[in-house]
Parts: structure tokens; C-alpha cells; sequence
């Protein structure tokens, strides 16, 4: 699963190791990932067939510029110890030092840019795209979580930037990244004699026109993912659903998400939906998401989310089962 898998170490037992963490950051193998507001640094690089595409770029921690604010610590790799920081209280032409930096820190490297992981996630090789999913989430947090909830003084980075204490000392609370739930779910019908089996999908009004997708919502307090399943289907298109069961799931740093996938099996097939929420749902068989082209293709009347998203991969599963059934 995209954005899921990563060769880093996150080395929770050094976190709260000021003395250690100061250690890895002044070590001549430390590399530090800089995000401005969302954005990560970027170049496009030949690759072995020639073709050019983006790939992360981390510089050196010893030619970084200092930071009156403690970098925040993601993990080793292998030995390397890779920090993050954040770049978002700079305005866009002071990121021209960083871009050069950049570029001297790595020749080879074309185009040096920070871009929106969103728009070339699914370029990226697996190991960056994760890698940069998880710089940009915590530094989402780190950036908007800055006083404390409960008494409203300023908040200070600990553990290696993974939590934050209040400055006040009578109050002393302590703030954790947030992570919010999402349901994602590919309902399905089963075949009868007239008809295949089907999928559902639906798509927003925002999207391009001709994207489908699978449904989605947060889980809200008090329910379950099964739940928070089956009330999402059928606010957004009236379906009611059994056999609730659980596929996979995704960090989505969208901003700060994870996506909980599910299939579930539709009782009902007659569609009404909240014009609030979709824009259109159908019933698809597998024969024609095979027509489909991806988001973005505009070659095709109708396209499937993105290859990175688990929407693409709950589809895509679903199409390859009925592909070894037929067979």
C-alpha cells in the first residue's frame, strides 16, 4: 500500500534521548527533509530508462542552516539518522537559498522545487512517497498545534518533535499528533441471473469530470468502523449494507488522516443520493472499470481515483477476484 511502507527505523526509544538525538544531528550521516507548508523538496532525475521523474531530495544536516526551533527526529535508516523541519514561516522567494542548497547538495537533480506530494505521489518510488508522508504529517501537526488546549499558553516540540508539553508549569499538558479515521469502503453486489456482479461508486462535484470513486467519510465519537461503514453509504446514497469486513489501510497526511479500508455487501441496489455529498453514484461491473483510464487521463469518459490512494487498490482488487472467478 502506498504512503504505508518505509525501510525507517522510527527509533522511539531515542526520542526522549536529548543527548543522543543531539548526537545523531550533529553526526556527518544525518539528513534533513525540509516541508513548506505541505510541500516537499523535490528534483526530477534521469532515471535508468532515460526518463525523468521526481524523486526526494534530503540535504546534510552539516549544511543546513541553523534553527532556533529543535528539528524534528523521523527515524534512522539503517545508521542514518533523518530529521524534518519545518519551512512554512518563510514567504516563497526566501526558499531560494534552500533550492540552491539543494541543487549543490545534489547536481544530478533537475528542476529542484518543493511540490505538492498530492500531484506526484504517484511518480515517487515507494520507499520516498512514504518517507515524505510521514515528514508531512507530523509537521502538519507540528506547525498547527502550537498552544495548549487547555490553557491557551504556547507549546513546546519534546520527544523529538512527536510530542509537545505546555510552557505553563501549573498546567504542564502534553499534546500528541493527531491522527483522524476515515472509512473507505467498495459496497458491492453480488451476480443474480440477470445481472453481473456490480460496485458502487460515487464522485464529487469538486472532482474532474468522469472521476469515480469509491465512498469515504470519518468515523464519528461513539460508533464503530463497522458503523461508521454502514451510516456513510447510506447518507450519501440510501444503500443499506451487511458483511461489514475489513481489507487494509493508509496514512492519508491530507492533512493528518488514515484510511480504514472495507468492503461491504449492499442489501438494496436503487440509488438516491444527497446532492450534498455526491455529485452522482452508479453500479459499475468489472468489465466496465476495465474501460476506465485514471484520474486525470481526459481520453477516457470515466477514470478511477489515483494509483497511490486505497481506493485505487480496493477497486483494483475487486476487479482482479471477479478476473480469477471468470477464469
Amino acid at each position: 500500500m502506498f504512503y504505508s511502507n518505509t525501510p525507517l527505523d522510527r527509533a522511539d526509544h531515542l526520542r526522549s534521548d536529548g543527548a543522543t538525538l543531539k548526537t545523531l544531528f550533529e553526526s556527518e550521516r544525518a539528513l534533513l527533509l525540509p516541508v513548506w507548508r505541505g510541500k516537499l523538496l523535490v528534483g526530477d532525475k534521469n532515471n535508468v530508462a532515460g526518463n525523468s521523474g521526481p524523486a526526494m531530495i534530503t540535504i546534510p544536516v552539516t549544511q543546513c542552516p541553523a534553527s532556533a526551533d529543535a528539528d524534528l527526529f523521523l527515524g534512522l535508516l539503517d545508521t542514518t539518522p533523518v530529521f524534518a523541519r519545518s519551512l512554512s514561516s518563510l514567504e516563497e522567494p526566501q526558499l531560494t537559498s534552500w533550492l540552491s542548497l539543494a541543487q549543490t547538495t545534489e547536481p544530478e537533480f533537475n528542476a529542484v522545487r518543493f511540490d505538492d506530494l498530492r500531484v506526484i505521489g504517484p511518480a515517487l518510488n515507494a520507499n520516498d512517497g512514504a518517507l515524505m508522508a510521514y515528514a508531512r504529517g507530523l509537521l502538519f501537526w507540528h506547525d498547527s498545534c502550537r498552544f495548549c488546549s487547555r490553557c491557551g499558553h504556547a507549546l513546546h516540540s519534546i520527544n523529538g518533535g512527536h510530542a509537545k508539553t505546555c510552557d505553563n508549569s501549573a498546567c504542564n499538558y502534553q499534546s500528541f499528533p493527531r491522527t483522524d479515521p476515515a472509512v473507505i469502503m467498495l459496497v458491492t453486489h453480488d451476480a443474480t441471473n440477470n445481472a453481473p456482479a456490480q460496485c458502487l461508486l460515487g464522485r464529487n462535484a469538486a472532482w474532474p469530470k468522469g472521476v469515480f470513486s469509491t465512498l469515504a467519510g470519518f468515523v464519528e465519537t461513539g460508533e464503530s468502523l463497522e458503523q461508521g461503514v454502514q451510516r456513510e453509504v447510506f447518507e450519501e446514497a440510501n444503500i443499506r449494507t451487511e458483511n461489514v469486513r475489513y481489507i487494509a489501510s493508509q496514512p492519508w497526511p491530507f492533512p493528518r488522516s488514515i484510511m480504514l479500508g472495507f468492503e461491504a455487501t449492499a442489501t438494496s441496489t436503487e440509488i438516491t443520493i444527497d446532492p450534498k455529498e455526491l455529485d452522482d453514484a452508479r453500479w459499475f461491473t468489472a468489465e466496465e472499470l476495465k474501460t476506465f483510464g485514471t484520474w486525470g487521463d481526459e481520453q477516457y469518459e470515466f477514470q478511477l481515483p489515483r494509483t497511490d490512494s486505497i481506493a485505487r487498490f480496493l477497486i483494483d482488487r475487486w476487479i482482479k477476484e471477479h478476473e480469477l472467478t471468470a477464469s
